[in-house]
């Protein structure tokens, strides 16, 4: 199976480009982050003419997310569904999972969190912590997982254009990647960096001050796998060329 994510950013105005990049790369399943629609609005039909069955979780012009899948889509949950846990963004729509083809799928996109000290920083602190004990208290290491989606957070500086660039914001403080990592000590590996260890690979360019042109990104949308999945992973791509052209969204698929 091929997986693929992608913060596309706003998919009214994306759509064509999803469109075209499913046709040539033939993703079986692809989870979408910042879809900025209502499940009333999303496009249903046009990804069903594709081959692709899909299913929405968002509440309108923020947030949003999806998964799409030629391998079918059972068991939908959204949410911290199946437990007491308290979303400290509820509402935003910003967790989806599915079973795909045998493998759980869960969509995700981390809140961003603004700026350090601030409560939007603390919240998503907070809603990282959530999402490991839902994932605890839901499922096992040994149940094939795949984690992917916008996670707003840089791992580690081999993440980052130049660390010293981001010193004091959010996205890459201890904390952050903390939380990231004790999603990988539960059971998950970082799919991408299984096979290419190198530094400055980015996903995510902002659109201001010629970044992606002048190669000044970030890595923060993450594929995570348990290892039913993860020891069967062949190859990865960033996928460069969807982020250029005519209004690309901020970040690539993976």
């Amino acid at each position: 199976m091929r997986f693929a994510t992608w913060n596309v950013n706003s998919l009214k105005a994306r759509l064509p480009r999803v469109e075209e990049w499913l046709q040539y790369a033939h993703p079986d399943v692809l989870c979408l982050q910042e879809t900025k629609l209502s499940d009333d609005s999303f496009p249903q039909l046009t990804f069903q003419s594709l081959g692709y069955d899909s299913v929405h979780h968002g509440a309108g012009q923020w947030n949003g997310v999806a998964i799409l899948s030629r391998a079918g889509i059972a068991d939908v949950t959204s949410g911290f569904d199946g437990t007491e846990l308290v979303d400290p963004y509820e509402g935003d729509a910003r967790l989806l999972s599915a079973m795909c083809g045998g493998v759980r799928v869960i969509c995700v996109y981390v809140p961003n969190g603004r700026k350090v000290g601030t409560e939007y920083y603390e919240r998503k602190l907070a809603w990282l912590e959530c999402l490991h004990d839902w994932i605890a208290a839901t499922y096992k290491p040994s149940d094939p997982i795949v984690m992917m989606g916008d996670f707003n957070v840089a791992p580690e500086d081999r993440d980052l254009w130049s660390p010293k660039a981001f010193v004091g914001d959010t996205h890459v403080t201890e904390p952050e990647r903390a939380a990231v990592a004790k999603l990988r000590d539960w059971g998950f590996g970082d799919g991408f960096r299984t096979l290419y260890p190198q530094e400055k690979l980015f996903t995510y360019w902002d659109y201001r001050r010629g970044d992606f042109h002048e190669g000044r990104g970030m890595r923060i949308d993450l594929v995570l796998a348990t290892p039913p999945v993860a020891e069967r992973v062949a190859w990865c791509v960033i996928d460069r060329n969807a982020r250029k052209g005519q209004q690309p969204s901020d970040h690539a698929p993976v």
